[in-house]
């Protein structure tokens, strides 16, 4: 038998690094009543493959009892505490079959693409299993396969034929769709973030190919479970598509944009939830969310993003698309920052604090990390340097003799042991002392646009000083003197408020308190206006004036004239006010 990835029992202290998330009575409560909504089964079998306290599956024995359905309960999970305090719980369906299984769900479904022969319970047999339950009503674990150890992780990778770095939700929602007979209804919450990264195509895809979708409904950064993670539902008939289905979507986000209008007063998120209006909403103690509704729109074996927009939205978003001429992948490539993996050693603003051991100033460049931008210019203090043992070589990129620099040896020497430990890029056949991503030294003296990975607002800054980029930003490089316009111009599209908007419904992917992620296979889709047209030229003048300008007036009066002309070239009302 397989051990359980799971196997250890977990503690309420472990929940970060297990994925473990109980969910929320009120959410369970939720959940059970929409896949109530579509079972039309006098007999339904009913599965929670991780099911921890039994949540999930007491709010739906509940649901399906005031039905007056006939039912039969079914619960996976490594931990028998939880088991044992499940059972309890469960007693109180009276007349009800239930089976509380100590095992890992994941080795129990016979997945047809897996050589792996399954493992066997005691209670139900891999025939039993696959293909078995009307409803599936999960909450699966939120961690990533590398954090369960090599063995474990490849054990996982093999069966369901995984490549790179997946969440474990994914293998799980494989398992679960094999356990589902034909036309059963899955309900289950994930993570969002598979509906708008790059990350999620096979995901999508997935899911698309093999349900008809019913209801999307992503509850954004409502905060509604104590993990770090930004929850969404799915729920699902198992069916193989031929043409997409006509789903519905809810988003649920805190409003955070300085909205000023009209308000409904609600108990809580869940009142937004069960509203039929989509619209701005307030709890007594001042919570305020945006809902938003509409046709969830996606293609059917495809990984595409799935576009979750209201008619409205979807109208504007159409004519920012039509009236661009050019994508910023078009003219550049986005990359991500240097990346150390061991920061502590190499990036500091306290090399003068070292005294005798501080390395040799030619190799200490200065840092632009994220707390050193704004969207025209970056904090004169650039103390934050980094050590960068890499030069240019006629262009190519070569490690330092670290001969020729004793003091950098001696300083490299002290932290030897935790610099040797990144065995990934001594396999590499790299040097110890390396950093594990330097890119090419020759490209830092070219202006460049810089933006941090994580913003409450766009911070596009142009750099023409030479400085290195820390890994918590992105840059967009210009090595020809004609390409500096252009930069110009994304700074300045990308600094709008309109871009702002665009960025927000399009890829639809923020983090708590209203914070954006600025992934580069967002910012390389953002679209751009003809650069040969008067707008343009006039977008770049502003941007010009932008740089250069101290004046806290001048910059508000600027900026209000770049919404305007970025308007104009889109052929859409200007954006002045988030909401």
């Amino acid at each position: 038998m397989i051990l359980s990835i799971f196997a250890v029992m977990i503690t309420k202290e472990q929940i970060k690094n297990t994925g473990a998330t109980f969910t929320p009575r009120e959410l369970s409560v939720f959940l059970a009543e929409r896949i109530g909504y579509y079972v039309n089964s006098n007999h339904s079998r009913v599965l929670d493959p991780a099911c921890g306290e039994a949540e999930l599956l007491v709010a739906m024995g509940e649901v399906l009892s005031e039905r007056g359905c006939d039912f039969s309960l079914t619960g996976f999970d490594s931990n028998k505490e939880y088991l044992n305090f499940a059972k309890t719980r469960l007693s109180s369906l009276s007349n009800k079959k239930t089976d509380l299984i100590l095992g890992d769900f994941l080795m129990s479904v016979d997945v047809s693409n897996s050589n792996n022969p399954p493992s066997l319970f005691d209670a139900l047999s891999t025939s039993e299993v696959n293909n078995s339950f009307d409803v599936v009503i999960a909450n699966p674990p939120y961690v990533r396969t590398q954090i369960l150890g090599t063995e474990q992780a490849q054990n996982l990778a093999r069966k369901f034929n995984l490549k790179g770095r997946v969440d474990l939700y994914y293998p799980f929602l494989i398992s679960m769709t094999e356990s589902l007979k034909e036309g059963g209804i899955l309900g289950v919450i994930t993570s969002n973030r598979y509906l708008s990264t790059k990350g999620g195509e096979s995901i999508r895809k997935y899911l698309s190919e093999n349900y008809e979708i019913l209801e999307l409904i992503d509850l954004g950064d409502t905060k509604l479970f104590d993990a770090a993670v930004l929850p969404a539902i799915f729920i699902g008939r198992k069916k193989k598509q031929k043409k997409p289905s006509a789903a519905n979507f809810i988003k649920v986000y805190e409003e955070l944009n300085g909205y000023n209008g009209e308000l409904t007063p609600i108990e809580s998120v869940y009142d937004v939830l069960k509203s039929k209006h989509s619209g701005y909403f307030v709890t007594e103690n001042g919570k305020r969310y945006k809902k938003s509704s509409g046709n969830l729109k996606y293609k059917i074996g495809s990984g595409s993003c799935w576009e979750m927009l209201s008619s409205g939205e979807s109208e504007w978003v159409y004519k920012i698309d039509k009236a661009a001429k050019n994508r910023v992948e078009d003219f550049f490539k986005v990359k991500v920052g240097i990346k150390s993996t061991a920061d502590k050693v190499f990036i500091s603003d306290k090399w003068e604090d070292l005294n005798g051991t501080k390395p040799e100033d030619d190799l200490l460049k200065e840092l632009i990390s994220q707390e050193n931008i704004e969207p025209w210019t970056a904090t004169d203090n650039f103390e934050l340097k980094v050590l960068y043992p890499h030069i240019s070589v006629n262009g190519e990129k070569q490690t330092i003799d670290i001969e020729k620099y004793p003091k950098a040896k001696k300083y490299f020497v002290q932290h030897e042991e935790k610099l040797r430990a990144r065995k990934y890029l001594i396999d590499a056949g790299r040097q110890w002392f390396e950093l594990w991503v330097p890119h090419r030294p020759d490209q830092w003296k070219y202006p460049k646009l810089v933006f941090p990975d994580i913003s409450l607002k766009p911070r596009f800054y142009l750099d023409t000083n030479g400085r290195i980029v820390n890994g918590n930003c992105y840059w967009i490089v210009a090595n020809k003197e004609e390409d500096v316009d252009k930069l110009l111009l994304i700074q300045g599209i990308a600094n709008s408020k309109l871009m702002t908007k665009y960025h927000d419904l399009v890829f639809n992917n923020k983090l708590y308190s209203g914070r954006r992620r600025y992934f580069s296979q967002y910012v390389e889709k953002y679209p751009l206006p003809d650069f040969d047209s008067l707008k343009a030229k006039e977008i770049i003048a502003i941007v010009k004036d932008l740089n250069q300008s101290n004046d806290t007036l001048e910059i508000s009066k600027l900026e209000n004239q770049l919404e305007i002309k970025v308007a104009e070239s889109f052929r859409v009302e200007p954006v002045f006010n988030l909401d």
